[in-house]
């Protein structure tokens, strides 16, 4: 297997030892470092007296806190190669090579919260997204791969810690999901996502970077995506793109007014697809429904086996041009 396809959620770099290794969780698998080989990774990474452990291909060596303002330039970024995931159609390895990633402090007191922001470097077209984890959080290597994906063509993507330091393990019985979930406020929920909110906006709409953001989220997050477009009504965000939500109030669908993509399998209880089409309808004209037959919840980042694999990829060459038509195509 090539590096192209491991999707590298985790890898680590040795110059002592001379090797790459990447931790899929699928095939890990360990390489050696040669010039032949098409990885590219930043020279101030590899220093001869450091050994890297990164997850997502990106971590951060200090924290800084932001304060709803500019960004301040004591941020220490990592940054890595695009080559290390599969480059998509039409992005070459030298126009992606590389994505920064830096660990966020958003806010302060009770309304901090932490945050991941991974930003193209290269090709970046100036767009932020606002990516809503599933119940596993924020710094599950299956949602920062995927957030990554996205930087890699071109966009700024902020991914906020949903659950203030308390996601979903999956060491945690499952008769206690629900008092778990139940713990979650949905109002404090609701307050976080427009504090990421509004210090996007301040990054760059305000900035003059970017007319609009964009926002995806999977399973509880997927859900979430629905009510903030309900509440923003246009004003912040320009798209939408919600995978297999859960907790999803269809009688709200009709206060969206910009176009959301809904993706899915067609065998996933957690996100009927009745309802699905039920909201597409509310929406109108910009909602569409895209389903997968004898899919179940969280296929598309979180594949498990090589079918998976092959419909999470369409999966996101779906979102990836919705994206690209409604936030670089069409900027008004």
């Amino acid at each position: 297997m090539g590096l192209a396809s491991t999707g590298a959620p985790w890898f680590r770099a040795s110059m002592s030892s001379g090797t790459f290794s990447l931790l899929s969780p699928r095939s890990p698998l360990s390489v050696p470092i040669s010039p032949s080989r098409n990885v590219c990774l930043s020279s101030a990474l590899l220093s001869k007296s450091a050994t890297l452990d990164c997850k997502a291909s990106v971590y951060v060596q200090r924290r800084c806190t932001q304060n709803f303002r500019r960004s301040v330039t004591e941020n220490r970024v990592r940054k890595v190669s695009c080559s290390l995931l599969k480059v998509e159609d039409g992005i070459n390895d030298e126009a992606c090579e590389l994505v920064s990633g830096v660990e966020l402090s958003l806010g302060e007191g009770a309304d901090n919260i932490q945050a991941y922001l991974f930003k193209a470097v290269k090709n970046n077209n100036g767009t932020g997204i606002l990516l809503l984890s599933d119940v596993f959080g924020f710094e599950d290597s299956s949602t920062r791969e995927f957030a990554y994906r996205i930087a890699c063509n071109g966009y700024n993507v902020l991914v906020p810690d949903l659950f203030r330091g308390d996601p979903w393990g999956r060491d945690r019985p499952k008769a206690m999901f629900e008092e778990w979930i139940g713990g979650q406020d949905p109002q404090r929920v609701a307050k976080d996502i427009e504090s990421s909110t509004k210090w996007m906006v301040d990054e760059f709409v305000a900035a003059g970077i970017s007319k609009k953001l964009g926002i995806i989220g999977f399973c509880f997050g997927g859900g979430r995506v629905i009510e903030v477009l309900a509440r923003d009504r246009g004003a912040c965000f320009g798209i939408g793109v919600s995978f297999y939500g859960t907790r999803m109030d269809p009688s709200i669908a009709s206060k969206i007014s910009v176009p959301v993509l809904f993706i899915s399998g067609d065998d996933d209880p957690l996100c009927p697809v009745n309802v699905l089409r039920d909201m597409e309808k509310s929406i109108g004209s910009g909602a569409k429904v895209v389903l997968f037959g004898e899919r179940g919840h969280g296929f598309a980042h979180r594949p498990a086996s090589p079918e998976e694999d092959g419909d999470a990829e369409q999966a996101f060459t779906t979102m990836r041009n919705f994206l690209y038509d409604g936030l670089v195509v069409n900027k008004n």
